[in-house]
């Protein structure tokens, strides 16, 4: 048998500031906070996926870390079943910018709708929904 893995189970972001980047997330993407662990540490759920937070100024000997971790150097893509001109509106109602798009782009499940914004700390975040038919 030859081997593979299955599935992404989650991610870790390093981020400035854990409150406001939780919150930018709650607010425009739709996730909840979950706290997790003896430290406390912070996660976003979405799914059957989640995202934990990372203080860039974290101690290295707490926590097993990336050898340079920095704030805002991610490109992240995700799902969404509601249409882009939705997520527009929704982005706008945010007041969050639209750094480019719609545009389509080919995806893991084949071609989608995608927008571009940023999150509080510089991150690429994608938003794509998959074109029917």
């Amino acid at each position: 048998m030859r081997f593979a893995v299955d599935r992404l189970d989650h991610l870790v972001l390093n981020v400035r500031d854990i409150e406001i980047a939780a919150a930018w997330y709650v607010r425009v993407l739709g996730m909840e906070v979950e706290t997790f662990g003896r430290e406390h540490r912070t996660a976003l759920k979405f799914g059957g996926q989640k995202i934990n937070l990372r203080p860039v100024d974290m101690d290295p000997y707490v926590w097993v870390a990336a050898r340079e971790p920095v704030a805002g150097s991610d490109d992240l893509c995700f799902v969404s079943p509601v249409s882009i001109p939705d997520v527009i509106g929704h982005l706008q109602d945010c007041g969050v910018a639209i750094e480019a798009g719609p545009v389509e782009r080919e995806g893991a499940l084949g071609p989608m709708m995608s927008v571009y914004c940023r999150d509080p700390d510089g991150n690429l975040v994608e938003i794509a929904s998959y074109l029917r038919g």
